[in-house]
Order: structure tokens, then C-alpha cells, then sequence
């Protein structure tokens, strides 16, 4: 073997410790970033899987790399706004299976661009805000939660009209009773201009009421002045007559 030969071995050999030295370094970094609970793995982008953990509230120190997020079968509550905002290269978030109620205006902050997919089936959601998905170009499963059918919802899910699941949206309660247990887009009422009738509706009882009542205070002020000089005149009445003595009227008699 020449020199040439033996330098090329040793380079090869080199390189080969250094890419493995390099490997184990980086897997040694997601190691020891990843969530108490959790595993991490790299599979086409750092994939951190959180499912069955016995979570109640979603990790804080997530890895900024992560590109697959499993959250589901835990018994978080909430999603805290801002949350995600560090992520910047998720694209699939799996929060279904918890306990969830509502769903905030900024929950999904910082991810609206690269999430592709959102699972928040199978929890206990009623309301979302109006805007919690208005940037967001993910296809959300939104299906098998206690829904509260109202203008808000209506909103929400025009946005989403063309969303996975939306379709399969149940009423659990509804501002219209008869909507309940009936799939959201197969109700042919318009909430928001339920919503805006009940509320004139409101606004006209209220004028009415303050109309009647200014009109029987008028009616009770006339009434007590009437009463008021009623008695002022049987009052006069009442007063004896003044009648001129007789020495006056002789007295005027004779000045004549």
C-alpha cells in the first residue's frame, strides 16, 4: 500500500467517525430537549409524541424543530394563546381524545402557515372564538365535540366550509331548540340574524317600557294637580262671605 493509498484510508475512516460523532451529538441534543413524558424521534423533521402521557396541560418547553406534534389521549383542558407560537415548522398537530372546552383567539399563533393538519376531534369544545381560525390553512377535524350552534359557530365554520369534518358538525345545544341534535349545516335558520332580531326585539320592549312609564307619570302628575286645585277651591268656597255694615251704606247715602 503507497502513501496516496494509506492517506485515503485514514481520511475515509475520518470522515465516517466524524459524521457519526456529529449524528450522535445531534441525536443527543433532541434527547435531552425533549418533554418529560414524551419521545422524540426524527423522521422527516423531529416528530415529539406526547399521546397517553397522563398530561393536563400542554409542555412548555417543546422543541423549536418540531414538525409532528401527538398531544392526544391526555386530559389537557385548555389550549393556553400563544402556545405554539415557536413552532414555526409544525405541520401536524394531534390534539384529539382530552378535555378541551373552547378553543381562543390566538391558540394557534405562529403556526397558521405551515400546520397542514389539525385534529381536535373527540373533546369537550362548545364555543370557539369567531377568529381562532381565520389564518389558519390547516385541514382541521373539528367533529364529535358538544357543540353550542350560534352565530359565532355559524361564522366559525363558513370559514371552514371546505375543512374535513365540518360537515359532520352536531348541535348539542342550539339558540334554536329544535336545531339540537341535528348537524349544524342541515339547519336552514341564520343565527346571526336570530341573534339580531332577538336583540330589536329587546331594544322595543325596553323603549315600551320607559314609554309607559313616563306616560303614566304624566298621568299621575295631571291627576294630582286637578286633585291639588280641587281643594284650593272648595277651599274658597269654604270661606265666609265679607257683607258691608249698615252705618257704611247711610254713611254713602247721605254723602250722594
Amino acid at each position: 500500500m503507497n502513501l496516496v493509498d494509506l492517506w485515503l484510508t485514514r481520511s475515509l475512516s475520518m470522515c465516517l467517525l466524524f459524521q457519526s460523532f456529529v449524528l450522535m451529538i445531534l441525536c443527543f441534543h433532541s434527547a435531552s430537549m425533549c418533554p418529560k413524558g414524551c419521545t422524540c424521534s426524527h423522521s422527516g423533521g423531529l416528530n415529539v409524541s406526547c399521546s397517553n402521557a397522563n398530561l393536563k396541560e400542554i409542555p412548555k418547553d417543546l422543541p423549536p424543530d418540531t414538525t409532528l406534534l401527538s398531544l392526544d389521549s391526555n386530559q389537557i383542558t385548555s389550549i393556553p394563546d400563544g402556545i405554539f407560537k415557536d413552532l414555526h415548522q409544525l405541520r401536524e398537530l394531534n390534539l384529539s381524545r382530552n378535555v378541551i372546552g373552547s378553543v381562543g383567539e390566538q391558540a394557534f399563533k405562529g403556526v397558521e402557515e405551515s400546520l397542514q393538519m389539525l385534529d381536535l376531534s373527540y373533546n369537550k369544545i362548545t364555543t370557539v372564538h369567531k377568529n381562532a381560525f381565520v389564518n389558519l390553512k390547516a385541514k382541521a377535524l373539528i367533529e364529535n365535540n358538544p357543540w353550542h350552534c350560534d352565530c359565532t359557530l355559524q361564522q366559525v365554520l363558513k370559514m371552514m366550509y371546505n375543512h374535513e369534518s365540518v360537515s359532520r358538525v352536531i348541535c348539542k345545544t342550539s339558540e334554536l331548540q329544535d336545531h339540537a341534535g341535528r348537524a349544524f349545516l342541515k339547519a336552514d335558520a341564520d343565527l346571526c340574524n336570530l341573534t339580531k332580531r332577538t336583540t330589536d326585539y329587546a331594544m322595543l320592549v325596553t323603549m315600551f317600557g320607559w314609554f309607559t312609564m313616563v306616560i303614566s307619570y304624566v298621568v299621575y302628575y295631571v291627576r294630582q294637580n286637578q286633585e291639588d286645585a280641587r281643594r284650593h277651591l272648595e277651599y274658597l268656597k269654604s270661606l265666609p262671605s265679607k257683607q258691608k255694615k249698615p252705618d257704611e251704606a247711610d254713611d254713602i247715602s247721605t254723602v250722594v
